[in-house]
């Protein structure tokens, strides 16, 4: 009996050690709590990504007048048709109160016309157009009027500012200072805007550097905040 018993105990035993051995081992939580303190839940890689929408961009109208200054000499007798020239901006421009085009942003614009005098029956002409400006470091091209400027003979000295080519509209202003002086002309009406022209005693039409020009937008701007 006594062995029968110490035969039984020892298979109890046995069965115990060996349902020990088979439980799982339990999960190691302190990595996880370690890079997770206080066991906050990980972020929504969903929520994370999402973006706010794109604010709308500024818009200039049509019609907005650019003041520039020149950043070199054009004339009919030197400057060729397609000739860029350089330009700043002489005048912020405000859209809704706020400037939207500092003073001093730079722009470019081109020679669309340039003829010396002599050629059609001694009359001389520059007509120019601005087409770019730079703000924030990004260029925008733009479409403006074109502004002329004409020279048919001494003491026969006409100005006109063209928009859009139309060659609508008559000069407002006077010749300074005798044979040697600037014209201002303004277009009568909407297609454009100012230029100064200096003469020196010929009749080729000269627009000298850091003069300023006056042009219209013929095209909305639209500049992403």
């Amino acid at each position: 009996m006594r062995s029968r018993s110490a035969l039984t105990l020892t298979l109890c035993l046995m069965f115990s050690l060996m349902a020990c051995t088979s439980k799982p081992p339990a999960t190691d939580t302190t990595a996880s709590d370690a890079n997770n303190p206080g066991g906050a839940m990980a972020p929504n890689n969903n929520m994370a990504g999402t973006s706010k929408p794109a604010a709308e961009p500024i818009v200039i109208p049509a019609g907005t007048t650019l003041t520039v200054r020149l950043g070199e000499t054009l004339s009919s007798k030197n400057s060729e048709p397609g000739q860029s020239f350089s330009a700043t901006l002489a005048t912020p421009v405000e859209v809704g109160g706020k400037t939207v085009l500092p003073s001093g942003a730079t722009a470019s614009g081109t020679v669309v016309a340039a003829h010396p005098a002599g050629r059609f029956k001694g009359a001389s002409l520059l007509q120019i157009k601005l087409d770019a400006i730079t703000v924030d470091g990004k260029r925008h091209a733009i479409q403006t009027s074109s502004v002329s400027r004409a020279e048919k003979g001494k003491g026969k000295r006409t100005a006109a500012l063209i928009g859009g080519g139309a060659g609508a509209g008559a000069l407002i202003g006077a010749l300074a200072g005798g044979g040697k002086g600037a014209a201002i002309g303004a277009l009568a009406g909407g297609g454009a805007g100012t230029a100064g022209s200096a003469f020196t005693g010929n009749r080729d039409v000269t627009l000298p550097a850091e003069s300023t020009v006056s042009f219209k937008l013929e095209a909305r701007l639209e500049i992403a905040r």
